[in-house]
């Protein structure tokens, strides 16, 4: 089991095309602030038919784009 399990999941049930989340976004839904381990993780995410797009450190965001 995956620690981002619970952001995967959300970010699944929200069935957008793409959509941006912030950092502590990401802490409050995983229970986790985001690390550079994020990067290791986040091909995780295509098992739930999304894929990660823009992370940005200056703004603070992380972009979800579905996978078609």
């Amino acid at each position: 089991m995956s620690k981002y399990n619970s952001l995967w999941d959300f970010v699944q049930k929200k069935g957008s095309q793409s959509f941006k989340l912030t950092f502590d976004e990401i802490k409050d839904i995983a229970g986790i602030p985001i690390d550079h381990s994020f990067l290791n993780y986040k091909k995780e995410l295509m098992e739930y038919g999304y894929q990660v797009g823009k992370i940005s450190m200056k703004e603070q965001t992380v972009v979800f784009n579905k996978i078609d």
